[in-house]
């Protein structure tokens, strides 16, 4: 229900492998079953024809999520042409599904739901003359000649830009175990797009997986929501989320079964029976240990893995590195990647959460600028980009919540002569100019 997986593939008005976890319904939609990849309409002896534009904005973010919308949004502020490029029907990305309030200053949205968030930043975009958004819009592939190539349901985009911010988020982590393919097991995320975005409730009694900050969050919205939660299961021996929001749903007398895991799920149809045990040392089972809920509905928020597919595919170095995610691209602390004029903002640089997504995205959009503006402009965008810089990292980063995460930026970042260093042993195919 996010958007990032094959699970959901369909063909829909002859055009297959259509994500339809995304489509909303609408008249005269023809949604049909594929078998494989599908197959594709042959053009050639067909009326239909696909409409090519070519753009050469200035900027191109890939991504209307909280970095993303910061990136646009600044950027346009210095005057540069922006192209924003999004595969959702409307910008926000994950904020479209936060409910909750955000902590922090006035200045970067404290006290302010997620939804109204990404209302807010969606309606400066529509009022800046130098944004183009491109709505349920793919940015498929990354091509030498410093090309992007995107596509619409019936247009075809060659994006040319001179410097690229790929803030494309991530995506949900999922579990091995029997039966894990049964209707009613689903990422938070998911559920929350449902419940949220939405309005759907994805069922009446539940189990979460999960004790970071979206398990806890998603087991009080799923509370909110008249769902009935059965209890909260940690693997780790402590809760990984912050305490605000383990006692909001400690209040309500949710059970949180830390060293304890999902073992095995029970149903037909659907999800009918969640069984847990403890663990050891070793996360192994320990046998006798068994807890069985009767549910319908399990809550996986088991953590989130960086979406980087388009700067591997453009030949940017990249580092796996656990605190996180996963595989994300070496950067120097603007976040240049060794693509030359490649940046990363958000999620895709590492899971942390939307505020600093928001000053990521901040901060690459000023390193652009100072590039690509007048002397005076550029001047103002630098300094103001190592203002950010020093809050990100002097301030915002130092609360040992965000330890982890900080540790895991510092090993992702070099200096410019490492980046340089990088980029003669290693030369990427592809630079944006």
């Amino acid at each position: 229900m996010i958007g990032k997986c094959s699970s959901c593939f369909m063909t829909v008005n002859g055009y297959p492998n259509s994500k339809t976890c995304r489509i909303p319904v609408r008249d005269e939609l023809r949604v049909e079953r594929q078998k494989g990849w599908g197959l594709l309409a042959d053009l050639n002896n067909s009326s239909e024809s696909i409409e090519v534009e070519e753009l050469n904005p200035d900027i191109l973010v890939i991504g209307g999520g909280p970095a993303g919308l910061e990136a646009a949004l600044t950027a346009s502020t210095y005057g540069l042409d922006v192209v924003l490029v999004d595969e959702h029907f409307k910008l926000g990305g994950q904020l479209l599904k936060q409910t909750h309030k955000f902590f922090g200053n006035v200045e970067l949205f404290g006290g302010m739901r997620g939804f109204q968030i990404a209302e807010k930043y969606a309606e400066k975009i529509g009022k800046s003359s130098n944004i183009k958004t491109l709505l349920n819009t793919v940015a498929y592939g990354v091509f030498r000649e410093g090309i992007i190539g995107a596509v619409s349901e019936n247009k075809h985009y060659v994006i040319k830009p001179r410097a690229v911010i790929v803030a494309s988020g991530a995506q949900e982590k999922f579990l091995d175990f029997p039966n894990n393919d049964l209707p009613g097991v689903i990422g938070a995320g998911g559920a929350q797009t449902l419940m949220n975005e939405f309005g759907v409730k994805p069922g009446e009694e539940a189990l979460v997986v999960g004790s970071g900050n979206v398990g806890l969050i998603i087991s009080y919205q799923l509370l909110q929501s008249g769902i009935k939660v059965k209890g909260v299961v940690e693997v780790m021996s402590e809760i990984g989320g912050w305490f605000v929001h383990a006692a909001k749903i400690r209040r309500y007398g949710i059970p949180i079964y830390v060293k304890h895991t999902l073992k095995h799920v029970e149903g037909e149809q659907r999800v009918s029976k969640a069984v847990i045990a403890a663990v050891d040392e070793k996360l192994n089972f320990i046998p006798g240990t068994e807890k069985e809920f009767s549910v319908d509905l399990v809550l996986l928020a088991v953590g989130l893995e960086p979406d980087t597919r388009l700067h591997a595919q453009a030949g940017a170095a990249m580092k796996y590195i656990p605190e996180l995610g996963g595989l994300v691209p070496v950067r120097t602390l603007d976040l240049e990647t060794t693509v030359e004029n490649m940046y990363v903002a958000g999620d895709s640089s590492g899971i942390e959460e939307a505020t600093t997504a928001i000053l990521e995205g901040r901060i690459a959009a000023l390193s652009i600028a100072s590039k690509l503006c007048d002397s005076s402009k550029a001047v103002k965008a630098r300094e103001t980009m190592e203002n950010t810089l020093k809050f990100l990292w002097d301030e915002y980063r130092s609360s040992p919540l965000l330890l982890r995460a900080r540790k895991g930026k510092e090993k992702a970042t070099v200096t410019p002569e490492e980046l340089e260093h990088l980029r003669r042993i290693h030369p990427p195919p592809v630079s944006f100019r």
